[in-house]
């Protein structure tokens, strides 16, 4: 059978395959429903399963369960990949669902600090590792599956649907957290109604079980398994055979790694701008991401389905290069019509950091394990907390940092000694009354807020995004045989977007910090998304029209 289809009538899906499409989407919706409810409730997790434990170790232990469930999405790839490329995709598929949903289930039923003690925040983030594991199997299985079935000129559209579900995942969430909040109340919401979201997930677990069992397998995977060509070791066909391995690095780099800094950029780096630099409140920022996830969520199946008439590349391509150019000037332009007090405050009074440069850690830490003591990293991280641009200069080797605003001085402390307590209080005093006094707002004024204008910017940024996410699972599928696709198709996807996506917050911050301007952090999407356009232009060949039953 040739690579690639020659010219064709038109194929149109049948009711029954467009019911797979919408079966397949619907399961991965709850999926990201599930792993979204966690972060969506982590202020009233913190309260019931961390309660007992120090504010330190309940902030190390907060922060391990998100990235926990992050770092062990690869492995889930591994290990559903296997499986789903020697059983079959439906079945895994269903496996991932039934773990999602069950471990989702039990953190409703979780005992709380106050009744089994240190179990409870173990058992919390055991839970969030399944999440994980189940979500590493579940993209995966969902987008080999409906393209397996899909025609080979609307595979790009058809599989788009399922890049949509992360979005329509979170929406769901949020519209049963604010159904459950309104109907019991804040008091008893925080005091135990936040555990009905998880519990509901038992139902939105029935109705995708009994969709999926409704599913038979994938023409492919069935033409395969009847010739008796389906691969008996699909790991080691995967990472035994550099060419293999080379199609998933390439991958990685020039699909995968950019399109994950670019949506996470869009659709979560821009929540934390708004809400912690820009200081505006979170029911504004809610409002004003709502409205431009609801534009701009239809363009992933707009954009996978011009990929089926243009290539998958250039689409792709063409989003991670326009975000690597416009993302500074974007971001500038969200402050200026988010807090321009801010964006005048920092032009009249620049601010200052000295500091002995030997005194000064980059301060990555995803996890919360590592502490930054030092008077210049005190300093740093009171600024950058305070969402402030600053410049460094180097001082005299042993003086304590000093961070000057305007014509006032304020001298940073070593959050080590004795009476670091105190010290502590006289300086964030200090550093407020200096940004005060030079015209730093302490918030946005809302009188001052362009929201029209806002949600245009945030509707460009997410736009870059459905570019660069809409037709990726098409080309994923079409990158590797039929044999170990499952497996190939995988890896590199939660590799991208569990680690270089994952730990965009806690690099972007640790940028800012280093660097002292709040677009710096930028750079971090900025030079992923670039690498992914060289590695894309010049080693990802297109992919649009390959017959996916061809090994």
């Amino acid at each position: 059978m040739s690579s690639v289809l020659a010219a064709a009538s038109p194929v149109r899906m049948n009711g029954k395959e467009r019911v797979i499409v919408f079966a397949s989407s619907l399961g991965t919706v709850f999926e990201w429903y599930d792993f979204f409810l966690a972060g969506a409730l982590a202020p009233y997790i913190s309260k019931t399963i961390f309660s007992g434990v120090n504010p330190t170790a309940a902030f190390i232990f907060t922060l391990l369960s998100f990235a926990a469930g992050f770092a062990v999405r690869p492995l889930g790839a591994v290990f559903f990949g296997r499986l789903g490329d020697m059983l079959g995709r439906k079945y895994t598929f269903m496996v991932t669902i039934v773990l999602m949903g069950s471990s989702t289930f039990l953190v409703g039923l979780l005992p709380g600090y106050a009744a089994i003690g240190i179990f409870s925040p173990v058992i919390f983030v055991a839970m969030r590792m399944l999440q994980g594991l189940a979500l590493g199997g579940e993209y995966g299985g969902a987008a080999t599956y409906v393209a397996e079935h899909a025609p080979a000129n609307k595979r790009g559209g058809w599989t788009s649907w399922i890049q949509m579900t992360a979005t329509l995942g979170l929406f769901l969430s949020l519209l049963v957290i604010l159904g459950v909040r309104t109907s019991t109340g804040e008091a008893h919401f925080a005091a135990w109604g936040w555990r009905i979201p998880f519990l509901l997930s038992v139902a939105l677990l029935g109705v995708s079980v009994w969709i999926r069992l409704q599913l038979s397998e994938s023409p492919a995977f069935q033409r395969m398994h009847a010739e008796g060509k389906a691969s008996k070791a699909p790991l080691k066909e995967a990472f035994g055979h550099w060419k293999n391995v080379r199609l998933m690095l390439i991958a990685l780099f020039g699909v995968t790694a950019g399109e994950a800094v670019v949506w996470y950029t869009g659709q979560f780096y821009t929540l934390f701008f708004l809400n912690q630099t820009l200081k505006l409140d979170g029911p504004m920022t809610n409002t004003i991401l709502i409205a431009a996830l609801f534009v701009t969520a239809p363009f992933y199946v707009v954009f996978g389905a011009l990929s089926d008439k243009v290539g998958r590349k250039p689409v792709m391509f063409i989003g991670c290069l326009l975000a690597a150019l416009t993302y500074i000037p974007m971001f500038k332009a969200l402050t200026h019509y988010v807090n321009p007090a801010l964006e005048e405050a920092q032009a009249r009074a620049p601010i200052v950091l000295l500091a002995d440069p030997q005194e000064c850690s980059f301060q990555f830490n995803p996890v919360g394990t590592a502490k930054f003591t030092s008077s210049c990293d005190v300093a740093k991280a009171a600024l950058s907390k305070a969402g402030v641009s600053y410049e460094n200069r180097p001082a005299p080797q042993g003086q304590a940092a000093t961070i000057q605003v305007g014509g006032l001085s304020v001298t940073s402390y070593d959050a080590k000694s004795g009476n670091a307590t105190t010290l502590a209080s006289q300086f964030d005093s200090g550093l407020m009354h200096a940004l005060a006094q030079s015209g730093y707002p302490l918030k946005a004024d809302q009188n001052r807020v362009n929201v029209g204008m806002a949600i245009v910017v945030l509707i460009v940024l997410m736009l870059f995004g459905t570019m660069v996410y809409g037709p990726m699972a098409a080309m994923l599928v079409e990158c590797f045989p039929t044999r170990i696709r499952y497996t190939c198709l995988s890896v590199p996807y939660h590799i991208g977007n569990g680690w270089f996506g994952g730990f965009l917050p806690a690099s972007a911050f640790a940028i800012v910090a280093a660097r002292g301007n709040i677009y710096s952090g930028l750079w971090y999407p900025i030079v992923v998304a670039a690498v992914a356009c060289v590695v894309c232009l010049f080693f990802v060949k297109e992919t649009k029209g390959i017959d996916v039953d061809d090994e």
